[in-house]
C-alpha cells in the first residue's frame, strides 16, 4: 500500500531505470516491511560493481534482506545458499555464467527461484533461460516495478509469499 503522508513512508530514489538519470522516487509504506528475523533473503549475483551497490537497497526497500555477490564462486562460498529465499542473476559473468550457476544450483538439488538480468537485448536468451526454469528474464535496464513483480512472482511459484 503506498501513502503519501510523510510521515508514514520511506523514500527511495532510484535513477537506475530512468532516462537521461532523472531520479523518481519509490514510496514504501512501513506497514509492508517485516521484522529483519522474518525478512526472506534475496540475493544479487553480478559482476557489475554499481549493480550489487544499487539493488541490495532496492530489495531492502521492498521488504527483503539482501546480499550481493561479485562472481558465482563467492556465492557458491558464502554460506547463505541455503537461507536465499530468491536469486537474482547476472546472464553473462567471467568464470561461470548465471545460467551455469543455475544450473549447478539444480544439481545440488537446490530450489531457489532465479530471475536473470542481463543487458543483452536477444530474445533468445530469454527463451532459453525460462525453458531451463527461470522465473523471469529482466533486460537492463528495468523498473522497479517490473523487479517487484519478478520477485512476486517467483516466490509465488515455491509457495512463499513476498
Amino acid at each position: 500500500m503506498v501513502r503519501h503522508s510523510q510521515s508514514d513512508e520511506k523514500r527511495y530514489q532510484s535513477t537506475m531505470d530512468v532516462p537521461h538519470g532523472r531520479a523518481h522516487y519509490f514510496v514504501m509504506d512501513h506497514s509492508e516491511d517485516r521484522s529483519e528475523d522474518n525478512q526472506l533473503l534475496s540475493v544479487v549475483v553480478d559482476d557489475d560493481e554499481s549493480v550489487r551497490e544499487s539493488l541490495p537497497d532496492l530489495l531492502k526497500e521492498f521488504g527483503f534482506a539482501a546480499r550481493a555477490f561479485s562472481s558465482a564462486q563467492e556465492f557458491l562460498s558464502s554460506g547463505c545458499v541455503d537461507e536465499t529465499s530468491c536469486l537474482i542473476l547476472d546472464i553473462a559473468m567471467p568464470d561461470m555464467s548465471g545460467p551455469e550457476l543455475y544450473q549447478e544450483l539444480k544439481r545440488r538439488g537446490q530450489v531457489i527461484p532465479v530471475i536473470f538480468i542481463t543487458g543483452q537485448r536477444d530474445e533468445t536468451i530469454r527463451t532459453r533461460v525460462l525453458n531451463q526454469g527461470a522465473a523471469e528474464l529482466l533486460f537492463k535496464p528495468f523498473s522497479d516495478s517490473a523487479l517487484l513483480t519478478a520477485i512476486k512472482t517467483a516466490l509465488r511459484a515455491t509457495g512463499r509469499k513476498a
